[in-house]
């Protein structure tokens, strides 16, 4: 006897296709209620932290039911990923962008060091990770997960950036990987704990994160930096000078 049971993969397509036919979105598919769930679960979240909240906290503080919101997410867990994707998606969208103009390597650095520091020492950032730490006690693999769709990834990119410095001539390291985490250490020194912890009740100030930044970048180039480095900044101080 032929198999009758429908193809769910298949009808789902068709659900979809149907319903855009019709001009709405199908379920689980509307990105403004997707938006409205998401902004309900980050009030509770910050609120109640992740381990006291609830679906049912979360259905009441998005304005919908608890069948619309397990349409669109299985788990709080799942809903917890999606809201730290999007928010990572939205502060730190375009950051590494500074690495491509990378014509003066030690103002890069310091754009770079700058933007990096201002936005991991902001308060909506450590909320965000105290969160994620405080779950994953729990749930080590979301953790994990964090940190590779995140600072995992980042390190990866400033990595690449400082490969190409040193193909340039400009830098020497031995090891590529130490020295990016030296990087963002030196960028945050003292700030980020001092932060996460709650000693700062406010986050620091640009003129801090400009001062901190500069010593670290200097620290930085001091180390790894060549001599055909110092004679491009060379070279560029005596043009300066001219103009002035």
């Amino acid at each position: 006897m032929a198999d009758t049971t429908p193809d769910v993969e298949t009808d789902k397509c068709n659900d979809l296709l149907e319903s855009l036919r019709r001009g709405r979105p199908a379920a689980g598919q509307d990105p403004v209620k997707r938006s409205q769930i998401i902004d309900g679960a980050r009030r509770v979240f910050i609120d109640k932290g992740f381990e006291a909240a609830s679906m049912n906290d979360i259905t009441r503080e998005a304005g919908v039911s608890k069948g619309t919101i397990y349409v669109y997410f299985a788990n709080k867990e799942e809903l917890f990923e999606a809201l730290i994707e999007e928010e990572r998606g939205t502060i730190f969208k375009n950051m590494y962008d500074i690495l491509d103009r990378a014509d003066d390597l030690r103002q890069t650095l310091v754009k770079f060091g700058t933007v990096l520091s201002m936005k991991i020492t902001s308060a909506r950032v450590i909320q965000a990770q105290r969160t994620v730490i405080g779950a994953s006690d729990r749930i080590p693999d979301m953790g994990a997960r964090f940190y590779e769709r995140g600072p995992k990834r980042g390190h990866d990119k400033f990595m690449k950036f400082l490969n190409a410095a040193i193909e340039r001539g400009l830098l020497k390291i031995d090891d590529v990987d130490l020295a990016a985490y030296q990087f963002t250490e030196l960028c945050l020194a003292g700030l980020f704990r001092q932060c996460i912890f709650a000693y700062r009740t406010k986050a620091p100030s640009q003129e801090e994160i400009d001062h901190i930044v500069r010593s670290g970048v200097d620290m930085f180039l001091k180390s790894y930096g060549t001599e055909q480095l110092a004679e491009e900044e060379s070279h560029q101080m005596i043009a300066l000078e001219a103009k002035a």
